[in-house]
Formats: C-alpha cells, structure tokens, sequence
C-alpha cells in the first residue's frame, strides 16, 4: 500500500511530499500483535519491588493475647495474626521480575503495524533536517507550532541521538525525541504525529526492514 507524507524544509515550510517506503509504513496493520508489544512494553517497565509482611515478618509480640477460655471471647493465638490491626498480610504482592520476552519478529510485526497506521492516518511528517542554533525550547516549540502539531503529543526520530534536539524537546510535555534505531511500537502508539527526519526514515529502512 502506498503511503505518502508531507514533507518540510528545515525553517518549518512546506516544500511537497514524498512517498514513504512500502515495507515500513504501507503493511496492513495488526491490531492484536501491536497490543502485544505494548502489554509487552509496559510489563518489562515494571519494578515489581512492591512487599507486604507476612505474619512471620511482623515484630510484635507472638504471645497469646488471652486464655484460651473463659473470656467470652475468641480464641486467639497471636498479636501477628492477619485479623488484626498491625498483623501481618495474607497473599499479599511480593517483589518478583515481571520482565518476558517477545519473538523478534513479532515485535517488528507489530512496530511497522503502529507506524503503518499513523502513516497510512496521515499522522507522519518528514523534515529535511533539525537544526537549532541553540538547545532551546522556545525553538522547537515555535517549530512544532510551524507545523501544526501543538495540540498532540509528537515523536521526533532523528537520524543519531541529538543532543541539541533532546535538550530542546525535554521541557516540553508532550514531545518525546529519540534516535530512529531506538523507536518502539509503544513510543508511536503513544505519539498522535511521528516527525522523522530523511535521515531517520533511511535509518529506519536499515534496521527494520
């Protein structure tokens, strides 16, 4: 399927379009497999270090807190018991490792899925190049505001990490800028408007296609 995207000069004008390479961004898209990827994604984000004590845990005293009759009341054996304000806690979250893999093909299945999709939406831009004089915020915003993506959260994907594109990007909310090679399926779900660079795009074609 051929796709096309709008392309910019590197001062934020219009200077036509160009068509996106069929294998990265005109696949039919795979709801399920993207889902995958993401649930993937967001399990091996987990610390998993959450901890509750059990009751042999719990440093309180584990003498009887009565006699066993007489009193009218429940048996009761110790002050560490679940039932208790204090005791301990019964099959509650203990720390352990969330992380598992995925097969390599499908992840990139489901990588060229979401970038098909935001492709095929009209939600890819490309630009010449970024080039700031200075890591400014006020730069890239202005830029952004040039090309229409305010409103959204956008993913700019250069060719190599760029530290001026970093430092001009990271005080804004909703921008995230990473190398090409780095791009994930969860960063393009997670983005309403893909910016790449042609220098990305043809990173891009390297390592994934």
């Amino acid at each position: 399927m051929a796709t096309t995207a709008t392309t910019y000069g590197v001062n934020g004008e219009k200077t036509g379009s160009l068509e996106l390479h069929a294998g990265l961004f005109g696949i039919e898209p795979k709801p399920h497999v993207v889902w995958e990827a993401v649930v993937n994604y967001e399990a091996n984000q987990r610390q998993g270090t959450v901890k509750t004590k059990t009751r042999g845990e719990i440093r309180r005293s584990n003498s009887k807190p009565w006699k066993q009759k007489g009193t009218g009341r429940a048996r009761a054996g110790t002050w560490r018991s679940p039932i208790w304000v204090g005791g301990g806690t019964m099959h509650g979250p203990q720390p352990r490792d969330h992380h598992y893999k995925l097969p390599k093909k499908t992840k990139r299945v489901a990588l060229l899925s979401a970038l098909s999709d935001r492709a095929q939406n009209g939600r890819v831009v490309v630009i010449e190049s970024l080039t700031f004089p200075e890591a400014k915020t006020k730069l890239m915003a202005g830029l952004l505001g040039k090309l229409g993506m305010t409103g959204g959260k956008v993913l700019i994907l250069t060719e190599n990490h760029d530290d001026a594109v970093v430092l001009a990007s990271r005080n804004l909310p909703k921008v995230v800028a990473m190398p090409a090679r780095e791009v994930n399926t969860y960063m393009v779900i997670a983005s309403d408007w893909v910016l790449a660079t042609k220098g990305a795009l043809k990173t891009l074609e390297e390592v994934f296609v």
